[in-house]
């Protein structure tokens, strides 16, 4: 039987690190932001789903997802907001499923990496969760350095997801990514060998 391992973590925490090394090591990972990009291009189902409810006007003129466009009308007040999750959510979830399911049948072992893991209740999908965890202050100064943000702007940011410590209270294992990122390869190293004792 398959084994299947969600990871979470939260913006700037280094989940893109953990996949890059998984997928080094020759594991299958499904990459849910990868999942959501290819339904909402040209021709998905979250295209179509979004162009029946906002209309023309979030098109480019090549008849691309204006990502801008769509962003400024979904968050500029929480009607648009709480319709684009019931719209978006469930034709995003039936796909991870099938995909889920199609892996379960071709590997021993694999990994979705799920941004809103828990804040979406997939957390019943997994064998076990890792959670990638940085410290509040390092997520700061990650995310100044990699967004170019000042402060205050990368506050906000951080400001919009459920804290990095509630998720790794919830974990079933916690990879620390505050130090080099080798410490951190050594704690994926023996997570994964402890997987196939299995």
């Amino acid at each position: 039987m398959s084994k299947i391992i969600g990871i979470t973590g939260g913006i700037a925490s280094g989940k893109s690190t953990v996949v890059d090394y998984l997928r080094g090591r020759d594991y299958t990972i499904i990459d849910a932001d990868q999942v959501v990009h290819e339904l909402q291009a040209k021709g998905g189902k979250l295209y179509y789903a979004l162009v029946d409810w906002l209309g023309q006007e979030i098109l480019t003129e090549s008849g691309d997802l204006n990502r801008e466009k769509l962003a400024e009308l979904i968050f500029s007040n929480e009607e648009n907001k709480a319709q684009s999750s019931r719209i978006q959510d469930a034709i995003i979830r039936e796909e991870l499923a099938a995909r889920k399911e199609r892996l379960a049948q071709e590997e021993d072992v694999f990994f979705m990496d799920i941004p809103l893991l828990y804040e979406l209740g997939y957390e019943g999908w997994f064998d076990a969760v890792w959670v990638i965890y940085v410290d509040r202050k390092v997520q700061l100064e990650r995310l100044m350095v990699r967004n170019g943000l000042t402060a205050i702007e990368a506050q906000q940011r951080l400001a919009s997801q459920g804290l990095l410590s509630e998720k790794r209270d919830r974990a079933d294992l916690v990879i620390d990514n505050n130090g080099r990122r080798y410490e951190t390869y050594k704690q994926l190293d023996k997570a994964l060998d402890a997987l196939s004792l299995f």
